[in-house]
């Protein structure tokens, strides 16, 4: 899926994407709705239960490794519908609010609270810390798939505003589409993802 995340975006580069057969795409994209939606529920972040701290990293490990087979599913599912001169039947409405509902419930549940401890709910409760403390008492660091991750979403979240120049949607997508792309001037330490989401909410204001 990686691979193919990688060729679909050279060939609609190429602008040679609407070359191929129409059911055969449409079959390709079926399929990936499959694998996004994989991984479009799962929580990436530990639990703390009584599971031994390797296991639980391993478990964190293979549903990192779902999460971002998904995201690679979305990728190319985004850059054929976003390819020049596509056949209406490959705008699938089904494949793009799977690609809406991964993309939100990702960000909200895996990124926000990787990049900015304020969306971080303490397994253990206790005391909740102001915004100011969680923030200073935040690591920089972060592991080389959250990163990988976070870019993938940004490359989603740029294709969303490429889609809706093309596209119409119904409503309630648009709907999801404007609160996905105004949360993230909320939240701290993910200037990439701001930048997305300004062409997001512009291609939104123009529909």
């Amino acid at each position: 899926l990686s691979e193919l995340g990688s060729e679909s975006a050279k060939i609609k580069a190429m602008g040679i994407m609407d070359k191929l057969s129409t059911d055969k795409t449409v079959k390709v994209l079926n399929i990936l709705e499959k694998n996004i939606q994989d991984g479009s529920k799962l929580s990436t972040l530990l639990n703390h239960n009584n599971d031994t701290e390797d296991e639980e990293r391993l478990w964190r490990d293979l549903i990192m490794e779902r999460v971002t087979k998904s995201a690679d599913a979305c990728l190319t599912a985004i850059n054929i519908m976003t390819s020049p001169n596509m056949p209406k039947a490959v705008y699938i409405e089904d494949v793009i609010e799977r690609v809406i509902q991964y993309t939100k419930f990702h960000l909200q549940n895996t990124l926000y609270p990787q990049y900015d401890p304020v969306y971080r709910v303490d397994p253990h409760g206790g005391g909740v810390l102001s915004s100011k403390a969680k923030r200073a008492k935040c690591s920089t660091h972060k592991q080389r798939v959250i990163v990988m991750l976070y870019n993938k979403v940004c490359d989603i979240v740029s294709s969303l505003s490429e889609l809706l120049e093309i596209q119409l949607l119904t409503d309630t997508t648009i709907l999801q589409v404007s609160s996905m792309g105004i949360t993230p001037f909320f939240v701290e330490n993910v200037s990439e993802l701001q930048l997305c989401a300004i062409k997001l909410v512009t291609a939104v204001s123009t529909v």
